[in-house]
Protein backbone atom coordinates (compact mmCIF):
# COMPACT_ATOMS: atom_id res chain seq x y z
CA UNK A 1 0.00 0.00 0.00
CA UNK A 2 1.21 3.55 -0.56
CA UNK A 3 2.34 6.29 2.71
CA UNK A 4 -1.62 7.49 2.02
CA UNK A 5 -3.42 4.47 1.58
CA UNK A 6 -1.91 3.51 4.72
CA UNK A 7 -2.66 7.20 6.58
CA UNK A 8 -6.64 6.20 5.25
CA UNK A 9 -6.54 2.77 6.80
CA UNK A 10 -4.88 4.45 10.29
CA UNK A 11 -7.86 6.61 10.66
CA UNK A 12 -10.81 4.45 9.63
CA UNK A 13 -9.16 1.89 12.09
CA UNK A 14 -9.41 4.56 14.73
CA UNK A 15 -13.06 6.08 13.98
CA UNK A 16 -13.98 2.24 14.09
CA UNK A 17 -12.70 1.65 16.94
CA UNK A 18 -13.96 4.83 18.48
CA UNK A 19 -17.24 4.27 17.20
CA UNK A 20 -17.68 0.77 18.97
CA UNK A 21 -16.37 1.52 22.46
CA UNK A 22 -18.82 0.67 24.71
CA UNK A 23 -18.10 4.54 26.08
CA UNK A 24 -19.68 5.37 22.59
CA UNK A 25 -22.24 3.57 22.89
CA UNK A 26 -23.82 4.60 26.54
CA UNK A 27 -23.01 8.16 25.22
CA UNK A 28 -25.07 7.81 22.27
CA UNK A 29 -28.21 6.55 24.17
CA UNK A 30 -27.92 9.13 26.53
CA UNK A 31 -27.51 11.82 23.82
CA UNK A 32 -30.91 9.96 22.51
CA UNK A 33 -33.01 10.36 25.63
CA UNK A 34 -31.97 13.74 26.43
CA UNK A 35 -33.32 15.02 22.80
CA UNK A 36 -36.27 13.13 23.08
CA UNK A 37 -37.17 14.66 26.67
CA UNK A 38 -35.92 18.49 25.44
CA UNK A 39 -37.99 18.16 22.07
CA UNK A 40 -41.30 17.30 24.29
CA UNK A 41 -39.96 20.57 26.60
CA UNK A 42 -39.81 22.61 23.86
CA UNK A 43 -42.69 21.45 21.98
CA UNK A 44 -45.20 22.05 25.53
CA UNK A 45 -43.07 25.48 25.66
CA UNK A 46 -43.98 26.42 22.75
CA UNK A 47 -47.76 25.45 22.84
CA UNK A 48 -47.97 27.36 25.86
CA UNK A 49 -46.67 30.46 24.49
CA UNK A 50 -43.44 30.77 26.07
CA UNK A 51 -40.56 30.67 23.62
CA UNK A 52 -39.56 33.43 21.26
CA UNK A 53 -41.54 33.87 18.34
CA UNK A 54 -38.81 33.21 15.83
CA UNK A 55 -37.98 30.09 17.44
CA UNK A 56 -41.48 28.74 18.27
CA UNK A 57 -42.43 28.59 14.49
CA UNK A 58 -40.00 26.10 13.69
CA UNK A 59 -41.52 23.53 16.38
CA UNK A 60 -44.49 21.68 15.98
CA UNK A 61 -47.51 21.91 17.72
CA UNK A 62 -47.78 18.20 18.53
CA UNK A 63 -45.71 16.08 20.99
CA UNK A 64 -45.83 13.22 18.58
CA UNK A 65 -43.37 15.17 16.58
CA UNK A 66 -40.61 14.46 19.03
CA UNK A 67 -40.80 10.56 18.45
CA UNK A 68 -39.89 11.68 14.41
CA UNK A 69 -36.96 14.00 16.17
CA UNK A 70 -35.77 10.24 18.02
CA UNK A 71 -35.98 7.80 15.38
CA UNK A 72 -34.48 10.19 12.90
CA UNK A 73 -31.46 10.55 15.23
CA UNK A 74 -31.27 6.96 15.58
CA UNK A 75 -31.48 6.16 12.39
CA UNK A 76 -29.13 8.90 11.71
CA UNK A 77 -26.81 6.95 13.87
CA UNK A 78 -27.44 3.51 12.18
CA UNK A 79 -26.02 4.94 8.78
CA UNK A 80 -22.61 5.39 10.85
CA UNK A 81 -22.89 2.01 11.74
CA UNK A 82 -23.72 0.65 7.86
CA UNK A 83 -20.64 2.59 6.71
CA UNK A 84 -18.74 0.73 8.73
CA UNK A 85 -19.92 -2.39 7.42
CA UNK A 86 -19.13 -1.61 4.63
CA UNK A 87 -15.58 -2.73 5.09
CA UNK A 88 -16.81 -6.12 6.44
CA UNK A 89 -18.68 -7.65 3.15
CA UNK A 90 -21.18 -6.70 0.46
CA UNK A 91 -23.71 -9.30 1.95
CA UNK A 92 -23.42 -7.83 5.67
CA UNK A 93 -23.72 -4.28 4.21
CA UNK A 94 -26.29 -5.13 2.52
CA UNK A 95 -27.65 -6.82 5.63
CA UNK A 96 -27.66 -3.62 7.18
CA UNK A 97 -29.47 -1.47 4.88
CA UNK A 98 -32.36 -3.57 5.26
CA UNK A 99 -31.89 -3.03 9.07
CA UNK A 100 -32.37 0.49 8.24
CA UNK A 101 -34.99 0.38 5.65
CA UNK A 102 -37.51 -1.32 8.41
CA UNK A 103 -36.27 1.28 11.06
CA UNK A 104 -37.39 3.79 8.28
CA UNK A 105 -40.61 2.00 8.04
CA UNK A 106 -41.47 1.89 12.16
CA UNK A 107 -40.46 5.56 11.55
CA UNK A 108 -43.53 6.62 8.74
CA UNK A 109 -45.48 4.69 11.40
CA UNK A 110 -44.91 7.22 13.95
CA UNK A 111 -45.25 10.18 11.83
CA UNK A 112 -48.43 9.22 11.24
CA UNK A 113 -49.13 9.62 14.93
CA UNK A 114 -49.32 13.70 13.86
CA UNK A 115 -52.80 13.28 12.54
CA UNK A 116 -53.73 12.56 15.71
CA UNK A 117 -55.55 14.80 18.79
CA UNK A 118 -53.32 14.79 22.03
CA UNK A 119 -54.37 12.69 24.64
CA UNK A 120 -54.38 10.06 21.77
CA UNK A 121 -57.93 8.61 20.66
CA UNK A 122 -59.64 7.43 17.98
CA UNK A 123 -60.77 10.71 15.37
CA UNK A 124 -58.60 10.47 12.44
CA UNK A 125 -59.52 8.61 9.04
CA UNK A 126 -59.15 5.27 8.34
CA UNK A 127 -56.11 5.94 5.70
CA UNK A 128 -53.74 7.04 8.30
CA UNK A 129 -54.36 3.89 10.30
CA UNK A 130 -54.04 1.94 7.28
CA UNK A 131 -51.10 3.83 6.69
CA UNK A 132 -49.38 2.49 10.13
CA UNK A 133 -50.22 -0.81 9.99
CA UNK A 134 -48.81 -0.70 6.24
CA UNK A 135 -45.57 0.29 7.20
CA UNK A 136 -44.76 -0.86 10.46
CA UNK A 137 -46.23 -4.64 9.01
CA UNK A 138 -43.47 -3.99 6.23
CA UNK A 139 -41.01 -3.15 8.73
CA UNK A 140 -41.49 -6.04 10.50
CA UNK A 141 -42.08 -8.35 7.08
CA UNK A 142 -38.33 -7.46 6.60
CA UNK A 143 -36.87 -7.88 10.50
CA UNK A 144 -37.99 -11.32 9.82
CA UNK A 145 -36.43 -12.00 6.46
CA UNK A 146 -33.76 -10.66 7.24
CA UNK A 147 -32.90 -13.94 10.37
CA UNK A 148 -33.77 -16.13 6.40
CA UNK A 149 -30.89 -13.48 4.61
CA UNK A 150 -28.14 -13.36 7.46
CA UNK A 151 -28.35 -17.36 8.06
CA UNK A 152 -27.99 -18.23 4.24
CA UNK A 153 -24.45 -16.18 3.71
CA UNK A 154 -21.64 -18.64 3.01
CA UNK A 155 -18.63 -16.22 2.47
CA UNK A 156 -16.54 -16.87 -0.23
CA UNK A 157 -13.13 -15.77 -0.72
CA UNK A 158 -12.60 -13.24 -3.55
CA UNK A 159 -8.41 -13.77 -2.88
CA UNK A 160 -6.12 -16.09 -0.63
CA UNK A 161 -3.38 -13.50 -1.86
CA UNK A 162 -2.32 -11.70 1.21
CA UNK A 163 -1.21 -8.64 -0.78
CA UNK A 164 -4.47 -8.20 -2.85
CA UNK A 165 -6.56 -8.78 0.13
CA UNK A 166 -4.58 -6.03 1.81
CA UNK A 167 -5.17 -3.70 -0.80
CA UNK A 168 -8.59 -4.89 -0.97
CA UNK A 169 -9.28 -3.86 2.37
CA UNK A 170 -7.93 -0.76 2.13
CA UNK A 171 -9.85 0.45 -0.85
CA UNK A 172 -12.92 -0.42 0.44
CA UNK A 173 -12.36 1.40 3.90
CA UNK A 174 -11.38 4.38 1.80
CA UNK A 175 -14.96 4.05 0.24
CA UNK A 176 -16.27 4.20 3.62
CA UNK A 177 -14.36 7.35 4.88
CA UNK A 178 -15.60 9.33 1.12
CA UNK A 179 -18.92 8.15 2.70
CA UNK A 180 -18.81 9.09 6.04
CA UNK A 181 -17.71 12.59 4.81
CA UNK A 182 -20.51 12.74 2.48
CA UNK A 183 -22.59 11.79 5.71
CA UNK A 184 -21.47 14.53 7.79
CA UNK A 185 -21.38 17.27 4.78
CA UNK A 186 -25.01 16.14 4.25
CA UNK A 187 -26.06 16.17 7.75
CA UNK A 188 -24.59 19.51 8.32
CA UNK A 189 -26.39 21.38 5.44
CA UNK A 190 -29.68 19.89 6.82
CA UNK A 191 -29.28 20.73 9.86
CA UNK A 192 -28.61 24.26 8.92
CA UNK A 193 -31.48 24.61 6.77
CA UNK A 194 -33.90 23.46 9.03
CA UNK A 195 -32.39 26.41 11.51
CA UNK A 196 -32.90 28.69 8.94
CA UNK A 197 -36.37 28.04 8.17
CA UNK A 198 -35.46 26.53 4.52
CA UNK A 199 -37.47 23.47 3.11
CA UNK A 200 -35.31 20.23 3.79
CA UNK A 201 -33.86 17.37 1.60
CA UNK A 202 -35.07 14.01 2.30
CA UNK A 203 -31.60 12.78 4.05
CA UNK A 204 -32.17 8.96 3.78
CA UNK A 205 -33.52 8.88 0.39
CA UNK A 206 -30.60 11.36 -0.96
CA UNK A 207 -27.93 9.06 1.21
CA UNK A 208 -29.37 6.12 -0.32
CA UNK A 209 -28.56 7.32 -3.70
CA UNK A 210 -25.21 7.76 -2.95
CA UNK A 211 -25.14 4.54 -1.46
CA UNK A 212 -26.09 3.04 -5.05
CA UNK A 213 -23.33 4.63 -6.62
CA UNK A 214 -20.60 3.26 -4.10
CA UNK A 215 -22.07 -0.58 -4.08
CA UNK A 216 -21.38 -0.23 -7.85
CA UNK A 217 -17.97 1.37 -7.16
CA UNK A 218 -17.35 -1.85 -5.13
CA UNK A 219 -18.50 -4.00 -7.31
CA UNK A 220 -16.23 -2.34 -9.48
CA UNK A 221 -13.16 -2.43 -7.59
CA UNK A 222 -13.25 -6.43 -6.08
CA UNK A 223 -12.98 -6.91 -10.30
CA UNK A 224 -9.30 -5.74 -9.98
CA UNK A 225 -9.12 -9.08 -7.72
CA UNK A 226 -11.47 -11.17 -8.98
CA UNK A 227 -13.99 -11.74 -12.30
CA UNK A 228 -15.18 -15.26 -10.90
CA UNK A 229 -19.09 -15.07 -12.46
CA UNK A 230 -20.85 -16.24 -9.21
CA UNK A 231 -19.21 -13.15 -7.41
CA UNK A 232 -19.79 -10.38 -10.08
CA UNK A 233 -23.22 -11.73 -10.18
CA UNK A 234 -23.87 -11.73 -6.31
CA UNK A 235 -22.74 -8.62 -6.21
CA UNK A 236 -24.24 -7.10 -8.88
CA UNK A 237 -27.51 -8.36 -7.46
CA UNK A 238 -26.67 -6.76 -4.10
CA UNK A 239 -26.02 -3.34 -6.06
CA UNK A 240 -29.64 -3.64 -7.93
CA UNK A 241 -31.18 -4.70 -4.30
CA UNK A 242 -29.91 -1.11 -3.18
CA UNK A 243 -31.63 0.48 -6.04
CA UNK A 244 -35.30 -0.94 -5.17
CA UNK A 245 -34.01 0.28 -1.99
CA UNK A 246 -34.08 3.67 -2.78
CA UNK A 247 -37.30 3.42 -4.87
CA UNK A 248 -39.07 2.16 -1.51
CA UNK A 249 -38.03 5.12 0.36
CA UNK A 250 -39.63 7.28 -2.27
CA UNK A 251 -42.85 5.28 -2.98
CA UNK A 252 -46.11 6.32 -2.20
CA UNK A 253 -47.95 4.34 0.87
CA UNK A 254 -48.19 0.50 0.03
CA UNK A 255 -46.34 0.15 -2.60
CA UNK A 256 -43.03 1.16 -0.44
CA UNK A 257 -43.94 -1.71 1.53
CA UNK A 258 -44.03 -4.18 -1.27
CA UNK A 259 -41.00 -3.07 -2.89
CA UNK A 260 -38.87 -3.21 -0.20
CA UNK A 261 -39.91 -6.73 0.76
CA UNK A 262 -39.36 -7.36 -3.10
CA UNK A 263 -36.18 -6.05 -2.12
CA UNK A 264 -35.15 -8.32 0.54
CA UNK A 265 -36.75 -11.13 -1.21
CA UNK A 266 -34.38 -10.71 -4.40
CA UNK A 267 -31.54 -10.55 -2.12
CA UNK A 268 -32.43 -13.70 -0.50
CA UNK A 269 -32.74 -15.47 -4.34
CA UNK A 270 -29.46 -13.92 -5.08
CA UNK A 271 -27.96 -15.39 -2.14
CA UNK A 272 -30.01 -18.65 -2.62
CA UNK A 273 -28.60 -18.54 -6.02
CA UNK A 274 -24.83 -17.65 -4.85
CA UNK A 275 -24.59 -20.78 -2.48
CA UNK A 276 -25.41 -23.34 -5.53
CA UNK A 277 -21.96 -22.26 -6.99
CA UNK A 278 -20.51 -22.18 -4.00
CA UNK A 279 -16.57 -24.10 -3.95
CA UNK A 280 -14.86 -25.63 -1.40
CA UNK A 281 -12.77 -22.60 0.73
CA UNK A 282 -9.41 -22.85 0.01
CA UNK A 283 -7.13 -23.63 2.81
CA UNK A 284 -3.58 -21.80 3.36
CA UNK A 285 -3.22 -18.45 3.21
CA UNK A 286 -5.64 -15.90 4.43
CA UNK A 287 -8.75 -14.70 2.25
CA UNK A 288 -10.90 -11.61 1.82
CA UNK A 289 -14.48 -12.90 2.07
CA UNK A 290 -17.28 -10.60 -0.09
Amino acid sequence: MTALSRQLVAVYDFLEHLWEHKRTERMIARVLITVFLAALLLIELSRLGLLPERLATLLPTSHFYAINVAFSMLLGLEVFGLVFSLASSVSVSVGKQFEILSLILLRHSFKELVHFSEPLHWNSSAETVLHMLSNAGGGLAIFLLLGVYYKMQKHRAITCNIEAATHFIASKKTVSLLLLLLFSVIGIIDGIRYFSGTSLNNFFSLFYTILVFSDVLLVLISLRYSSDYPIVFRNSGFAFSTVLIRLALTAPPYLNVLIGIGAILFAIGITLAYNRFEKPETTGAPCESV
